[in-house]
């Protein structure tokens, strides 16, 4: 299988590390980035224009609204798109494919541990699960409207989370922990609860951590009264709204 990612930014880039162990070949018109990623991948071809797209399947990584300007020829035997906020009818226009995907990957991708949303045509379900599997885990959506949905856990909610993990260090900051053990202590906590989460409810983590009248469910009605639980549910519910204004 032949990749032909196309823009190598801070998406693309991110998703190269866990694909270069393809056969891939990146355009990227940016010349200062060029130079940035013949050092980093000197085995990879870098180009500067879009080649035929026959025999390649395409990771189309442009901005958005750079799609507009896109012009490429040949059909490739399939594209994944990353592109927010953009439904696949729009990317027919512009590229030519005998299958299509659309795909919604997170930073997380610059450690092979991305959550990447995906749908599209199910004739090329396996090989998009394939590829995208390489830079994290993948799930497969039943339609452009759940990955909408979606958008907001695996493409907006690192940024939540990060902001999290700086409220916590700056809760214990502010009560005396040095900062840099507080943060040592925050990366380490969200590693070993997405660990604890793959196999249990959350709820039921919350249940063996609570103890009567202990620190835990202190923390919780503080958290409660603070109305972080519908804050996040009013988040995921901004960015859907967005995601579809986009669209």
């Amino acid at each position: 299988m032949k990749l032909l990612l196309i823009g190598a930014g801070n998406m693309g880039g991110a998703m190269l590390v866990g694909l270069d162990r393809y056969d891939i070949t990146v355009v990227e018109a940016y010349a200062p980035r060029q130079e940035e990623l013949r050092g980093l991948y000197p085995d990879i071809a870098i180009l500067t224009e879009i080649p035929s797209l026959d025999g390649f399947v395409v990771i189309l990584a442009i901005k958005p609204q750079a799609l507009s300007v896109l012009s490429c020829s040949g059909e490739a035997e399939a594209v994944v798109s990353i592109l927010a906020g953009t439904p696949l009818s729009k990317i027919q226009e512009k590229v030519t494919a005998k299958a299509y995907i659309r795909a919604m990957p997170n930073i997380a991708a610059l450690k092979q541990k991305s959550v990447t949303s995906v749908c599209g045509d199910e004739s090329f379900k396996d090989e998009a699960l394939e590829i995208l599997s390489s830079i994290g885990k993948a799930i497969w959506l039943d339609s452009e409207a759940q990955l909408d949905i979606a958008t907001g856990i695996g493409g907006s909610a690192p940024a939540w989370i990060a902001l999290v993990a700086e409220a916590l260090s700056d809760g214990a900051v502010n009560i005396g922990l040095p900062r840099d053990k507080s943060y040592e202590y925050v990366a380490a906590l969200m590693d070993g609860m997405g660990a604890l989460l793959a196999e249990e409810h959350p709820a039921i983590i919350k249940d063996k951590v609570t103890s009567p009248g202990g620190t835990t469910i202190a923390g919780i009605a503080a958290l409660e009264e603070g109305g972080v639980r519908d804050s996040f549910i009013q988040a995921i519910d901004a960015c859907y709204m967005r995601t579809k204004e986009l669209s």
